[in-house]
């Protein structure tokens, strides 16, 4: 049987169409750890790109499964629509972008945002971070002045838990971002006012908050930036500690605020003290789960620790608006002066570390990794400076004329004076 040329023709066409469909059917989503939740993300990766077109494409095409965040108008449906809503947000041109927030509320936030007020110091710091500070209008009212020199002098908003309301509305912000929603949504969103949850504290959620964040502000090149710089330290941390067997680990003590508080799995500080690649002792201990427990003293004896680290209470002058770490001193030799700790290894060896707030619970916990990494193994990081990185963080990603040689108190003792 003869083909005429316009059979052929459609042959080709045919043949190329699923060759073509064959390839998109084996694209791979990229590798991570965690999932962007921005609607558009359609494969479920850590970012959106162009391999999210082609993943909506093909599950209209019914060849792939649906996935949620396939709907990028967020409208229970999935077809051309989201595609172009998926380009319009790679080209950074979308008009709305619907993210899942840290609270796992679906918040649709209109763009262009201009306007920004954050009731949490963490959001803060990551927004400045990423080098969106000029969109900022206000501030929470513990914003510290010596970090935060900008924005302290802008009107203040309140705080985290009581925020004013009236003064939020008077100045017209197109986002409100929080730890919570808690009452916010219902004051605020009426007004067009659209309330984000972004801590921006807890190590495992950091990065994907910190780029949800740059999706949000348009600031995507400032967040992979910021990104690459920790993950940078992070990565060869890992690589130096993964190896270690669990008899060459060291046995950490991490006690929290409160004396004998400790910090269990889940916590930001035993994430921290797992990145650096220890053992934390009160892991598993019943109680002491994201919001800690108290160990008994004996017990902790008998452990017998290499390493106690304790975090400045929260009374205790420290971090960036104090200089002089005489507070600091006093508390780590009440914590080596407690009965029966003469016996403990870490008390022994002069290995009781104190740790400022500001290098934790912040986007900044990776400088507090880094320290940590050098007191468990400093003959695996004796080429790493934690205060050097420290400074590099503020002078690069925070624009802060500010000498860690002269100014703050983060860790006692400063390494390199036991």
């Amino acid at each position: 049987m003869g083909i005429n040329k316009k059979g052929m023709i459609k042959m080709k066409r045919s043949v190329l169409l699923g060759i073509t469909m064959m390839l998109l059917l084996t694209l791979p989503a990229a590798s991570s750890d965690y999932t962007l939740d921005i609607f558009g993300n359609a494969n479920e990766d850590d970012t959106i790109n162009m391999q999210d077109v082609t993943y909506t494409e093909l599950i209209i095409l019914e060849y792939r499964d649906r996935t949620d965040l396939a709907d990028a108008k967020y409208d229970g449906k999935i077809n051309m629509q989201d595609v172009t809503q998926i380009e319009l947000v790679i080209l950074g041109k979308e008009k709305e972008l619907t993210v899942l927030d840290s609270a796992d509320r679906i918040v649709t936030v209109k763009k262009p945002v201009e306007r920004i007020i954050s009731l949490s110091s963490g959001c803060a710091e990551a927004i400045k971070a990423i080098g969106a500070k000029d969109q900022v209008v206000a501030r929470n009212r513990d914003m510290d002045g010596v970090f935060f020199p900008e924005l302290s002098k802008l009107s203040s908003v309140g705080s985290f838990f009581n925020p004013d309301y009236e003064k939020i509305l008077e100045l017209q912000p197109d986002i409100v971002t929080s730890y919570s929603a808690m009452t916010l949504e219902e004051k605020l969103e009426p007004a067009g006012i659209a309330v984000v949850c972004l801590h921006c504290y807890r190590p495992d959620k950091v990065e994907e908050e910190i780029k949800t964040l740059g999706y949000i502000l348009d600031k995507r090149d400032g967040a992979e930036k910021f990104i690459d710089f920790f993950q940078s330290y992070l990565i060869t941390i890992n690589e130096r500690v993964e190896g270690l067997s669990e008899e060459d680990m060291t046995q950490v003590y991490f006690e929290g605020y409160g004396d004998y508080s400790t910090c269990g799995k889940g916590s930001q500080e035993y994430q921290m003290t797992t990145m650096a690649g220890s053992i934390n002792i009160a892991a598993d201990l019943p109680g002491a789960g994201i919001s800690g427990g108290v160990v008994d003293p004996e017990w902790l004896i008998e452990q017998n620790p290499a390493i106690i680290i304790k975090m400045a209470p929260r009374d205790l002058s420290c971090g960036y608006d104090e200089d002089n770490p005489a507070e600091m001193k006093a508390k780590r030799e009440d914590i080596m002066s407690r009965p029966g700790f003469d016996r403990i290894s870490a008390v022994k060896n002069d290995k009781v570390h104190l740790i400022a707030r500001d290098i934790i619970p912040h986007p900044a916990f990776f400088v507090g990794v880094t320290y940590m990494a050098q007191w468990f193994y400093p003959e695996l990081f004796e080429d790493m400076d934690p205060q050097a990185i420290h400074q590099e963080y503020l002078t690069e990603f925070q624009g802060l004329d500010y000498d860690l040689n002269e100014h703050g108190v983060f860790v006692y003792p400063r390494l390199g004076e036991v």
